[in-house]
């Protein structure tokens, strides 16, 4: 059989979804879908099934997943390995953050390192989701949570502070938020809470316990755009606040949460000479930016 073919399988199998596991892989959804109909009709067995809320493994699927899965992970190491041999500063090196990170910190920091490094190719990922460092599909991965991985070295690089903003056109139409009544009405701008929300919304509720939640988001980008239209006030990393027009600070009696980033990359990589070049670059840029922490 062909491990590529295999290997999408594996990745239908596991995202649910054809478009999620197309993302993933680097190939187009029709790609994706030709390979599994290929694997099918080779094998002879039905291998997934549509559900209304995704791909799922049949009972011949589910069969041959953990194989496939050891399978996975020996390839991977292989890669990881000849990789962390590369003598070179050339080549691409595949960076995952979420979008707002991206975009506002680390894009302008990347920028320059291009000038630099005319043989990298930096690929800059963005999702909700992270992509993964052991499946090697990035090299370095910024996060605001922890890496829980055994074979991912990590260091801490920045802390974010937030604060809370509010539009020059809603303090007009409301005044001026109060958190000695709770923000009584006033609606407020929640991240959601499973995208890592949860730290906000603590924050926020203890200010503005009375206030209604107009709008709640998984994307920073999106908060910060509905809170420069007038739809509330919301808890916003400073950098991305100070940068989105239309928007001022809101003075609270307690100090906005501040966010740790984590840098992650995988022990087999560490080493490579474009990866170790740019985790060094990202560090430094950070703390130029003033964002660093010990």
């Amino acid at each position: 059989m062909d491990w590529d073919d295999l290997r999408v399988f594996l990745a239908v199998a596991k995202t649910g979804s054809l478009t999620r596991a197309a993302q993933a892989l680097g190939l187009s959804q029709p790609t994706v879908g030709r390979r599994i109909t290929a694997l099918e009709k080779q094998t002879g067995a039905r291998l997934l099934e549509r559900t209304p809320t995704g791909y799922a493994t049949t009972v011949a699927g589910a069969a041959i997943l953990s194989s496939l899965e050891r399978m996975e992970g020996e390839a991977l190491t292989v890669e990881r390995m000849i990789s962390g041999h590369d003598a070179g500063l050339s080549g691409p090196v595949r960076v995952t953050a979420i979008e707002w990170f991206a975009s506002r910190v680390l894009a302008p920091i990347y920028a320059g390192f291009a000038q630099v490094h005319r043989e990298v190719t930096i690929e800059l990922l963005t999702d909700v989701r992270l992509f993964s460092l052991t499946r090697r599909e990035a090299d370095i991965a910024l996060s605001f949570n922890r890496f829980d991985q055994g074979d991912i070295f990590q260091r801490k690089v920045a802390e974010v502070p937030h604060a809370l903003f509010a539009a020059p056109s809603y303090i007009a139409q409301f005044g001026k938020p109060s958190c000695a009544d709770g923000m009584h009405g006033h609606t407020v701008i929640q991240m959601d809470e499973q995208h890592g929300g949860q730290v906000d919304a603590e924050w926020l509720a203890g200010l503005a316990s009375s206030a209604h939640i107009a709008l709640r988001s998984n994307s920073r980008e999106a908060q910060a755009q509905a809170c420069a239209g007038g739809a509330g006030v919301a808890v916003l990393p400073r950098c991305l606040g100070e940068k989105t027009a239309g928007l001022v600070e809101i003075v609270t009696p307690s100090p906005p949460p501040c966010r740790t980033v984590w840098l992650g990359v995988h022990r087999d990589v560490r080493q490579t000479p474009r990866v170790r070049a740019l985790v060094e670059a990202t560090a430094e840029g950070l703390k130029a930016s003033g964002y660093f922490a010990d």
